[in-house]
């Protein structure tokens, strides 16, 4: 079966000649050239695995990252970017990409990182972007399994469907928002979401850098999360945002 690859790349020679040399090598290839684009792509005919440059205008590939993990979407992301950086290499990993190539590149590394993605997948279209054993792959916390509606990662359970959540034996009231706020977390463990990522999502829009909304919320779900003796699940990464782990 063919494979699909979802590439945005702002610069028109870059994004042709890549276009061309993955089309050759085999692969059905949609080009785009900025981030809006990739995201109504993606949403509407979801690739085998995204090619994302990092520096686009408007939404770059950093935000096109963090918005399809923050959607529990997990197709394999391979980023190219002109940053030498290791903090800037760490910045793409944090936001949801699996691996990066660093511009000038040479196209055989891409294809070979493209065919590292994919295997990794288990199979093309999966979804997963590390791997068959959960939507984290390698990273897949102990315990964690997604089946349907049902959800369970660190001793946590959901019921999305019946919007039900249990922590071992003990169940959860939650309210709506508190609800939509731990699923989010739970679908993306062990990743960092930022605040603009989750207020995007919860609410619909960024309440602004001096809201303390986000963090009133992540107060009342500890508080219904904790318990004596138990290691904490949502832990803050400071100037960044949240993420569900258990340490």
């Amino acid at each position: 079966m063919t494979q699909t690859v979802l590439l945005a790349e702002d610069d028109r020679a870059i994004r042709h000649a890549l276009e061309r040399a993955l089309t050759l090598e085999g692969y059905e290839v949609t080009a785009v050239a900025d981030g809006v684009e990739a995201l109504a792509h993606a949403h509407r005919t979801p690739p085998d695995v995204l090619l994302l440059d990092v520096m686009m205008p408007g939404i770059d590939g950093l935000q096109v990252c963090r918005v399809l993990r923050a959607e529990g979407d997990r197709t394999p992301i391979l980023m190219l970017t002109a940053l030498v950086e290791t903090a800037d290499r760490i910045a793409g990993l944090d936001a949801g990409a699996d691996d990066y190539v660093v511009k000038p590149f040479d196209v055989e590394e891409v294809f070979a990182r493209l065919r590292a993605l994919l295997r990794r997948t288990g199979t093309a279209g999966y979804g997963g972007y590390a791997g068959p054993d959960g939507p984290n792959g390698g990273a897949v916390l102990k315990g964690e399994r997604w089946s349907g509606g049902q959800l369970s990662v660190a001793g946590l359970r959901m019921d999305v469907q019946a919007r039900r959540a249990w922590r071992g034996e003990r169940e959860l009231e939650l309210t709506r928002t508190e609800f939509d706020l731990l699923e989010l977390l739970a679908r993306n463990a062990g990743i960092v979401l930022d605040h603009a990522t989750i207020y995007d999502r919860i609410w619909g829009y960024d309440f602004g850098p001096g809201s303390k909304n986000l963090a009133v919320y992540v107060g009342y779900l500890r508080r219904k999360l904790d318990e004596p003796g138990a290691p904490a699940l949502i832990h803050t990464v400071r100037g960044v945002g949240y993420v569900l782990r258990e340490d």
